[in-house]
């Protein structure tokens, strides 16, 4: 790769992040707005929570794991951009990706919907059929993977060099 290439592949990079921190800004915000800071205005003024404002926000947990697995990226982008190596990058960004939308896969389709439940007194199902958030549980639980594969083969690789 020659030293325009990197020069460009960097810049991308820092570029990345800052649209990875803008989403999670805009859309945490957007969340936080909905779910928590609306309902507690209006528990204010009415003496009590609006119904159904648990619910809700129950139902908008899952985002927050997808949210960071964004800020995941977006961080290991701006360590690229700032000339960290690539290997010990990628393989700590799988990781935490992975567990991020491996854990809100998971949350979207078991937890959130026997939370609801409970909440609502025994109505729904016990499973949330939402193919969206398995496909994500399965990325995230191979990314994860991946990533401690890459950590094993940086170690392995850090070991054959000291021998040489």
């Amino acid at each position: 790769m020659s030293q325009t290439d990197l020069t460009r592949f960097r810049a991308m990079c820092g570029q990345f992040r800052w649209l990875a921190v803008f989403m999670v800004v805009s859309v945490g915000l957007l969340l936080a707005l909905i779910h928590l800071i609306f309902p507690a205005m209006i528990a204010v003024r009415d003496g009590a929570p609006p119904p159904g404002w648990v619910g809700g926000a129950l139902f908008a947990s899952p985002t927050a794991f997808y949210l960071f697995a964004v800020w995941s990226i977006g961080r290991a982008m701006g360590q690229l951009a700032k000339g960290r190596l690539i290997q010990a990058t990628l393989a700590s960004a799988l990781r935490r990706v992975g567990l991020a939308l491996g854990i809100g896969g998971v949350t979207s389709v078991f937890l959130v919907t026997n939370l609801a439940r409970v909440l609502e007194g025994g109505r729904g199902g016990w499973l949330h059929f939402d193919v969206a958030g398995m496909t994500l549980g399965m990325i995230g639980g191979a990314l994860f993977l991946l990533g401690r594969v890459m950590d094993q083969a940086g170690r392995v690789q850090a070991e054959l060099d000291e021998m040489i």
